[in-house]
């Protein structure tokens, strides 16, 4: 089963962000990815996230894309089978964690 995938604006922007060649990395580990989201200890793919840094991110998942640096955080919207993208970044850890929940406290998540 794929789920269906949505983008929060800003994801979007930091998606158009990037070169195409990382693009084009993000869209196969993405599309790998939501064919099975669930966390690994349900079988999926999804790394969980916990306490980054002081950041409260317990219920989200994160894809890593070690060669080119990138991070991706994604919530499960599991009554709509949908993978919500709430930041995709080329940061170290914590940057990206912490833009991830001005994120969600901004949109409510």
């Amino acid at each position: 089963m794929i789920w269906s995938l949505k983008y929060l604006p800003e994801a979007e922007k930091d998606y158009k962000s990037l070169a195409r060649s990382q693009q084009l990395v993000v869209d196969k580990a993405i599309k790998k990815v939501k064919t099975n989201p669930l966390p690994q200890d349900e079988g999926g793919y999804g790394k969980p996230l916990g306490h980054k840094n002081g950041n409260n991110l317990t219920g989200y998942l994160k894809i890593k894309l070690r060669g080119e640096g990138i991070r991706i955080v994604y919530k499960l919207i599991r009554t709509e089978e949908q993978m919500l993208i709430v930041v995709i970044g080329i940061r170290e850890d914590s940057e990206v964690y912490e833009i991830a929940s001005s994120r969600i406290k901004k949109h409510n998540l």
